[in-house]
This record gives C-alpha cells, sequence and structure tokens, in this order.
C-alpha cells in the first residue's frame, strides 16, 4: 500500500512559483492528510465509492489538476479544443481520486506528517512522510503551486525525487499516439471506475 502511495506529480515549474510560504504549502498539505487520515479510519465501513466520495473534493480543493492534466498531457494540450481539455482534466481527476481511494483503504496506525520544506529549481517543495506502524517511513514530497491566495498541490514525489507527474505524462504519450485523445480520456474514466467499484 506504501509503495505507491503518491499519486499525481509534476515536471519543473518556473521560478515565480518558488515564493511558496511555509505556512501556505504545509497548510495545504496537512488538510489533505487530515481528510486522507479520517478516510482511511472509516475505509472498511465507507467502501471503494464512499473512500472515492470523501477523498474526490480534497483532490479537486488540494491539487491543482488543471495544471497538472497540461502537464501530463504533453505538447499535444495546444491541440485540443477547451471541450476536450475540461474532459480530460475531469478525467485525470476522477482517476487519481480513485487512485487514493484505492491505495488508503484502511488505517494501520500510519502517521501522516509535515516534516519541512525546502526551495528547489522547480519551487517550494513540502518535505512529508507516511511512518506505518511496523516498518519504514515513506519520504512523500509536494511541489507546491500558488493559485490566487491559496496554495495547491502541483506534483507528488515518492522517494523524494520519483515525480508522479512526469510518470504520468510518459504513460499519456503512449496511449496519445496510439488512440488520441478521446481513447486517453476513455482509459482515465475506465480506471477510475473500476477502482472505485
Amino acid at each position: 500500500m506504501l509503495a505507491g502511495a503518491a499519486l499525481c506529480a509534476g515536471l519543473a515549474l518556473p521560478a515565480p512559483y518558488a515564493a511558496a510560504t511555509a505556512a501556505g504549502g504545509a497548510d495545504t498539505v496537512r488538510a489533505f492528510y487530515s481528510t486522507l487520515l479520517d478516510t482511511m479510519r472509516n475505509g472498511p465501513q465507507l467502501g471503494a465509492q464512499g473512500r472515492y466520495a470523501r477523498l474526490a473534493p480534497a483532490i479537486a480543493q488540494n491539487f491543482d489538476m488543471p495544471f497538472m492534466t497540461r502537464l501530463a498531457v504533453g505538447p499535444e494540450w495546444a491541440t485540443l479544443t477547451p471541450g476536450q481539455q475540461a474532459q480530460v482534466t475531469a478525467a485525470f481527476e476522477r482517476y487519481v481520486a480513485a487512485v487514493y481511494a484505492e491505495r488508503f483503504h484502511k488505517y494501520d496506525g500510519e502517521q501522516l506528517k509535515v516534516t519541512g520544506e525546502e526551495a528547489s529549481p522547480a519551487g517550494t517543495v513540502i518535505l512529508s512522510q507516511i511512518v506505518p506502524s511496523d516498518g519504514d517511513a515513506v519520504h512523500i514530497n509536494y511541489l507546491m503551486r500558488q493559485n490566487g491566495s491559496s496554495w495547491q498541490i502541483a506534483d507528488v514525489y515518492l522517494n523524494g525525487t520519483i515525480s508522479e507527474l512526469a510518470t504520468h505524462r510518459s504513460e499519456f504519450s503512449g496511449i496519445l499516439k496510439t488512440q488520441g485523445i478521446n481513447g486517453l480520456i476513455q482509459a482515465l474514466n475506465n480506471k477510475a471506475a473500476a477502482l472505485a467499484s
């Protein structure tokens, strides 16, 4: 469960996003962790659809899904109609929520901790750990992006370095080449439906 704990992720962001304040970015991650932990504690009673229903609003609020989707789709994003952009963003958001709901399905004494903040070439990174009750901590770092007055997650790094968004971009590229944008939208929706059922 913890080895694949992180999801969604990002490629390097321009320097203007490096100015995240500790409280802003850290508070976003803490708010997400609070919802995640509550969902885990009630996971078996909620079932897959109940966990999804609790986590989907937290994903929408705390993750910059439009930005993340644009980076994950890559250069083809510029060729999409606004309707296609909205559809693929919604499908990716459903997929991300479904993956979190599936991976964090129960509580076994884990601690979800924000441990610090550091600057990186891509922006401000909030450092965190998921500490299982009987094993080694998993380091999950969050690249933050400011949207108006709020800070949102723009990428997730498993073990501190593996960008989930870069992984998704690689996966999406293959689907886009063979099936186009409609194939990607369908694939994301199908995966989300399978995970949340």
